[in-house]
């Protein structure tokens, strides 16, 4: 029999700790509440485990849940573990799976869906795969990055943001109370001196002389970094391009919003040396494929690696992203043409949705004229910016019979 009795747990009693005999004890603390624990010994390490509150739980149940866990440690069992398992809460290994499941399809970055899973496997897992999602605490986190917070700063970052990730959904899905205490366990790590690394861009006044020598052997990969170059679009938008996109007829490309980054549709004006080279590729189509610039494989994009290999073998210093740079360097200090059409033709976001949609109806003649103007500077011909310049202003006082003199100039 224990020592304790149902009316000694309901009586009020001083804060303090009373046995009731075989490692169970009742836990009174200063606030009045009351609560059960289990105090275990196994190979001279000394746990108190705890059973639940005395509102929840009786004596009875207690000295019960006491007994099922001293059995469990003889046996060689966690007993919180296995109070996890019966209530089927998911380590963090499994639920890392499941958020994966969930979201991966809706990534439109294939190389981040690839690497997610992949940098928790490897950064992860060894300190906190195997314990419940619901036990997983700051220090646990700060325990997993602290190895690579310094010496591998981008991808530590990243897998603090996809544990974090992975504990919100065990939160929504009632696996856990709270969130991690996000702020806590930033300001306990040490602070590290971020390199800002820019994407490497080949100077503007290069580029004519990179295309030549790019244009003097043809591929599907040389093709698809021409067309790269000439709309100053994304590597992935270049790849993922397919026919059904494209109004040859009007002359424009339109990407839908599931392929931008921004998520936001995408009108690319396609100048006449860019039409030149969807001729080309006319040539590589496949039957059953719509892809603009197919893959080795059937059906498969060409890789990204393809694009960056043909900088490696041109011996360029620079990477196919950098020649974004190169465009906006050229607008900015060698033309006259806007600041906003220049960040439109980069698909980077303007003002706010009224002043973007507005933008986008007046500014794509405008468009016309800058990427004809760029395909030209591309390919070597002579420029007259001092001819675009003396357009632009007469389009926009609306001056239109200055404009065709300009023209005809």
């Amino acid at each position: 029999m224990g020592r304790l009795s149902a009316t000694f747990v309901k009586a009020d009693r001083a804060p303090g700790r009373y046995a009731d005999g075989g490692g169970l004890y009742l836990v009174v603390a200063p606030g009045g509440s009351k609560a059960w624990v289990c105090r275990v010994q196994k190979r001279g390490r000394r746990r108190d485990i705890g059973l639940g509150s005395t509102k929840k739980v009786t004596l009875a149940q207690a000295r019960v849940e006491a007994a099922k866990v001293r059995s469990q440690i003889e046996a060689g069992l966690d007993p919180v573990r296995e109070r996890v398992k019966e209530a089927g809460i998911p380590t963090f290994r499994e639920a890392a799976a499941l958020v994966y499941a969930e979201h991966h399809a809706s990534w439109k970055n294939k190389k981040h869906a690839a690497q997610w899973l992949t940098t928790l496997t490897t950064y992860a897992f060894p300190h906190i795969g195997d314990m419940s999602v619901s036990l997983i605490e700051g220090q646990h986190v700060r325990d997993a990055l602290m190895p690579i917070w310094l010496s591998k700063q981008e991808t530590a970052r990243r897998v603090r943001q996809r544990i974090s990730m992975v504990i919100d959904w065990a939160v929504a899905k009632g696996y856990r109370e709270h969130a991690l205490a996000m702020a806590a366990l930033n300001k306990s790590l040490p602070k590290a001196k971020r390199k800002v690394e820019h994407q490497a861009a080949l100077p503007y006044d290069q580029v004519p002389a990179f295309m030549k020598s790019l244009r003097s052997r043809e591929s599907v990969g040389r093709l698809a970094f021409e067309m790269l170059v000439l709309t100053a679009l994304r590597s992935g938008e270049i790849r993922g391009a397919v026919w059904s996109e494209i109004d040859l007829k009007e002359k424009l490309w339109t990407i839908p919003a599931e392929r931008m980054k921004a998520g936001e549709e995408h009108v690319v004006p396609l100048s006449e040396d860019a039409l030149k080279v969807l001729e080309k590729a006319a040539v590589y189509r496949r039957a059953t494929d719509e892809l603009v610039f197919p893959g080795t494989r059937r059906d498969s994009q060409l890789s990204d690696m393809t694009l960056t290999k043909i900088c490696r073998d041109m011996k360029v210093k620079a990477v196919p992203h950098g020649f974004r740079s190169s465009f906006r360097d050229w607008v900015s200090e060698e033309t006259d043409f806007e600041n906003e059409i220049a960040e439109m033709a980069l698909a980077h976001t303007i003002g706010n949705k009224v002043e973007a949609a507005y933008r986008r109806g007046k500014l794509l003649e405008k468009r016309k004229v800058m990427m004809a103007t760029w395909a030209d500077y591309c390919m070597g011909r002579p420029v007259m910016l001092t001819r675009i310049a003396r357009v632009e202003k007469a389009e926009q006082s609306g001056e239109a019979d200055k404009a065709q003199e300009a023209g005809d100039a």
